[in-house]
């Protein structure tokens, strides 16, 4: 089914040529849309796609056809480029492919020592009081970034919708997984110097203007905009995200790479070391807005995410 939002999106390929591309919303369709749902959380899962039952956890997403939007170019019957929907950890709970996700990232937060987040995970996975909406967005690396305020104004509107309807989508906690990658400071310099001047001048540029999260959750940079730990977002909202979350983890896959990438990643061109991010917030946040505020100081958070990725974004409402 189409839906209201419609992004347009004019790319410059020479000084000569204009292409005007349309982004058009639609909500997940069972008839077309499996496979390419499947390619993009193999995508978002990485290397340990495969340890979360992805045929299931497809099929859930689509049987749930009034939460969340698809993104296309070519009409309803065409392959969707991006998505964003919410499952509900606790009312699935028994799914194979969400037990497997709950106990993936409550493996990771031990194997990564984060202690705070992995007793709060616990505690959230064994009652039945709080309810945690696991997020999952993913889209090609290629879209405009122009079409996200749009996704996360449909999703919340859809919960709101939802809720109203005495649907279990009231939840205690959003829990985000995303993607990002790492760069010593050796693959960081040759990247630099493999890049025109005027693309390292953007990469330096747009480096300072994201800050993406560090390991610790601190953010912290060093010279010249470089993270800390050398880990970047592959998306920029998740600097967004994580400064409204209570944790934010990253963490290495538990599938390692094939030799044939280990091995490229020893010479002269190197293969992205790509790694996994989960991020939890809370319903009630604090927001940098005071606009829409609950009694308590508190805001809904997903008010707070429409609200900030339009600012992020440049996108009107």
């Amino acid at each position: 089914m189409g839906k209201r939002s419609q992004v347009s999106d004019n790319e410059d390929s020479s000084s000569e040529t204009a292409i005007d591309v349309s982004f058009d919303f639609f909500s997940p369709n069972s008839s077309v849309d499996y496979q390419a749902i499947k390619r993009l959380l193999q995508q978002l899962f990485g290397r340990d796609a495969e340890l979360f039952n992805l045929h299931e956890l497809t099929e859930l997403i689509l049987e749930q056809d009034y939460i969340g939007s698809t993104i296309k170019t070519d009409g309803e019957e065409s392959d969707p480029y991006a998505l964003l929907t919410v499952l509900n950890m606790h009312l699935h709970h028994q799914h194979p492919s969400m037990k497997a996700l709950a106990q993936y990232c409550l493996s990771k937060s031990q194997e990564e020592s984060s202690s705070s987040l992995h007793a709060e995970l616990q505690s959230l996975f064994s009652q039945s009081e709080k309810h945690i909406g696991l997020v999952i967005c993913e889209r090609l690396i290629n879209m405009p970034v122009e079409v996200v305020p749009p996704l996360y104004n449909m999703l919340r509107d859809e919960v709101r919708n939802s809720i109203a309807a005495n649907l279990p989508f009231k939840f205690s906690h959003l829990l985000f997984i995303s993607r990002t990658y790492h760069l010593s400071l050796e693959e960081e310099s040759i990247l630099e110097n493999t890049l025109p001047a005027s693309q390292a001048r953007k990469k330096k540029t747009r480096t300072k203007r994201q800050r993406p999260e560090g390991t610790d959750g601190t953010g912290k940079f060093g010279d010249a905009g470089r993270p800390e730990d050398g880990i970047y977002s592959f998306h920029a909202e998740d600097a967004l995200l994580s400064s409204l979350g209570s944790h934010t983890l990253n963490y290495k896959y538990t599938t390692p790479p094939p030799e044939t990438h280990q091995e490229k990643r020893g010479k002269d061109a190197f293969g992205l070391d790509v790694r996994g991010r989960m991020i939890l917030v809370p319903m009630d946040i604090k927001s940098p807005s005071s606009d829409a505020m609950e009694t308590d100081g508190t805001q809904d958070a997903w008010d707070v995410i429409a609200e900030q990725m339009m600012k992020v974004y440049g996108v009107s409402s």
